[in-house]
């Protein structure tokens, strides 16, 4: 099979250009014509030697993912279904908002974390996509969003589609550089987020090879509740999370990470957690709290948190003077928003045999009611 360019960072074009004897600036070259201009046909680009481009048609293709469907919901969020072979289909969802254009980009044909809020963690892990299907998605959506626009749309990019963007660290580092690279997307390292559910290792990796923003899910105060919903916390643990922040900040392109926290009815929402999550970190780690609402699923058998309870819950953290923002849900309608990517996964995990375990304890509302009078 030809070599698909959508797989290089600049580096590795470079390099493919050398074992066919040209040189550097073909590839800088080549390279502006796939990312900046989202052309394919070698032979349109027009200041190619016509030797470069016969060789390229011999050995090389610009081979983008066929795309399944669009899905346009009414608040103008648009999510497509990759078709990546195998019987596998991956979502990437675009979100339109008055001073930016976010791009979520998966990164595996399912999930193998298997966090219980998590829709795609619920449809299992087949394998993890290739730079090419990674970076092809965000090529897919820039010019075909600035073929209808004519001008650049997407300013920022969130590696929270499908998938833990670390267990694919080898292909996730070429996609994003060729993100950040000014000769293909230009984007600024504070506008590419890499969505993490809590690999310390690679989070120590990340800050010394290609440093972006850096989101975590973090969901509880205390290892025993996360251990629960995120199943990753039993390797590490909180703590050992939490200085692996600290030591990324050295070299983030912002100084703070950004904590998601899924609200799950009487689960994680109860006040005495808010006061655990204040004492847990503030002080310790310049952050974020992002306060994600849950968008239900049946599988889940959990619930989204009443708005009154996200509210009181955001209070107490900005009290104690922690930046709190509460995510606005966006394309629920088209199942486009946090935690309902599943598109089509074959799974060879067996995670519904994974999955059946004990339920997350509930804590029963009158009791929650108690302890905000207290």
């Amino acid at each position: 099979m030809a070599v698909n360019l959508l797989d290089f960072d600049l580096e590795g074009l470079a390099a493919f250009c050398e074992s066919l004897g040209e040189k550097r600036f073909r590839a800088v070259q080549l390279y502006r014509w796939i990312h900046q201009r989202g052309e394919s046909d070698f032979e349109k680009m027009s200041d190619l030697a016509k030797s470069l481009r016969a060789k390229l048609a011999g050995a090389a293709e610009v081979r983008g993912l066929p795309m399944i469907s669009e899905h346009r919901s009414a608040d103008g969020t648009i999510k497509w279904l990759f078709d990546v072979g195998g019987g596998n289909a991956v979502e990437s969802v675009y979100i339109p908002e008055e001073d930016r254009g976010t791009l979520c980009v998966s990164s595996q044909a399912g999930c193998a974390v298997g966090c219980r809020f998590c829709s795609t963690g619920h449809q299992g892990f087949s394998r993890n996509l290739t730079s090419g299907e990674i970076i092809a998605q965000l090529w897919f959506a820039e010019h075909r969003l600035r073929a209808a626009d004519g001008e650049r749309v997407i300013d920022n990019v969130v590696m929270m589609g499908m998938g833990e963007p670390l267990q694919n660290y080898a292909a996730l580092v070429p996609a994003l550089k060729t993100m950040l690279d000014d000769h293909a997307y230009g984007l600024s390292r504070r506008r590419v987020t890499v969505s993490t559910s809590g690999m310390v290792a690679m989070i120590d990796r990340l800050r010394e090879d290609c440093p972006v923003a850096l989101a975590v899910s973090l969901h509880a105060p205390n290892d025993e509740l996360r251990s629960e919903l995120v199943p990753l916390n039993r390797k590490d643990g909180i703590d050992a999370l939490l200085d692996a922040c600290v030591r990324y900040l050295d070299k983030a392109p912002r100084d703070f990470v950004t904590f998601e926290y899924c609200m799950l009815d009487g689960v994680n929402d109860t006040p005495e957690l808010a006061h655990q999550l204040v004492r847990l970190v503030k002080g310790r780690v310049p952050c974020k709290l992002n306060l994600i609402p849950f968008n239900p699923f049946p599988a889940s058998g959990l619930k989204r948190s009443p708005r009154e309870r996200v509210m009181a819950f955001a209070r107490i953290l900005q009290d104690a003077g922690i930046v709190t923002t509460i995510r606005k849900t966006r394309g629920d309608d088209i199942d486009a928003a946090c935690g309902q990517l599943a598109g089509e996964v074959q799974d060879r995990t067996r995670v519904h045999e994974r999955l059946v375990r004990a339920p997350v304890r509930v804590v029963p509302r009158d009791s929650i009611r108690q302890e905000s009078k207290a």
